[in-house]
């Protein structure tokens, strides 16, 4: 199996079409039908189904869809890191980030960064803590951003200069909505939303003994799709603050937790990790820019403790 067949594979797989997929890599489609049938070969398992639109991943297939895609990235990858080697003006740099409305910090720093070296190229992948750091552990992420407190003895990092604060998304017309902030006893009686990350460190924490009563009915990994479900009155949302459209025009209203409960973020990266010139360059112009926001703030690193 090589790379170029797992290219061709991907192909025949996003496309669900082996007539496309031929033309797509430039292959005739029995040369193409040929590859996938020896690849099945290999694995000794069906990959593909046939549907009356075409063809369908099995489990087997979808496995390795997974894998392939993480394979090719990482080669990718790779060969643009050794083409950076050379450039130290410009390249690519891979980051991971949650949802946050102080991802305003980054940009700018991104944008002073640029000014000196126009030819970075940022690609930015946003995903809960265990999604980008899993990402990062693959290779696949120079950096992440995460939420919460880091593994210091996986990572380096650095105190990222804000933190989230925790509330409530309701509609404007929810009984939730005429408070100006919101205890453990205000919402137990209403169905929540929350992400899996939040639920299981800080809002059962914020809970204490009464985190068992906590009608959690769904869980969402993006601020927007639960903002819906909190629009066709499924729930209210716990929800860090300046996710979500909560104009009156939009209907839906934020409301700050009580006792107040915030999360530290931080930027990491893998411990003796190499980078290019242009990444390593980045990196060390937010760690000194994180660095003074953090002095001006008076924001401590609750991570040195552990």
């Amino acid at each position: 199996m090589d790379l170029k067949l797992l290219r061709n594979f991907l192909a025949v797989a996003r496309t669900g079409n082996i007539t496309r997929a031929a033309g797509m890599v430039f292959l005739s489609q029995s040369a193409l039908s040929k590859q996938m049938k020896e690849l099945e070969a290999e694995f000794g398992c069906a990959l593909f189904e046939r549907i009356a639109s075409g063809l369908r991943l099995t489990e087997e297939g979808l496995l390795l869809q997974k894998r392939a895609e993480d394979i090719v990235s990482l080669v990718d990858k790779t060969k643009q890191e050794f083409k950076d080697l050379e450039d130290i003006m410009g390249g690519d740099v891979h980051v991971g980030a949650p949802e946050s409305c102080h991802m305003d910090i980054f940009a700018r720093e991104l944008f002073a960064f640029r000014k000196k070296h126009p030819g970075l190229r940022c690609h930015l992948i946003s995903g809960m803590t265990e999604q980008v750091t899993e990402k990062m552990d693959q290779g696949l992420l120079d950096f992440v951003i995460i939420s919460g407190l880091p593994d210091t003895g996986k990572y380096d990092r650095i105190r990222y200069p804000a933190d989230d604060r925790w509330g409530i998304v309701a509609r404007r017309d929810h009984p939730l909505a005429a408070l100006n902030k919101i205890t453990i006893a205000d919402l137990l009686p209403y169905n929540v939303i929350v992400s899996t990350q939040g639920l299981s460190e800080e809002i059962s924490g914020w809970c204490g003994e009464r985190a068992k009563e906590l009608k959690v009915t769904d869980t969402v990994n993006l601020a927007y799709n639960g903002s819906v479900f909190v629009k066709e009155q499924v729930a209210v949302m716990l929800s860090y603050q300046g996710l979500v459209n909560t104009s009156p025009e939009n209907g839906l209203t934020w409301i700050p937790l009580y006792p107040e409960l915030t999360t530290p973020s931080y930027l990491i990266w893998r411990k003796y990790q190499k980078f290019t010139p242009i990444v390593g360059k980045f990196l060390e112009h937010l760690s000194e820019a994180f660095k003074r926001l953090n002095e001006a703030s008076h924001f401590r690193d609750p991570a040195a403790s552990e």
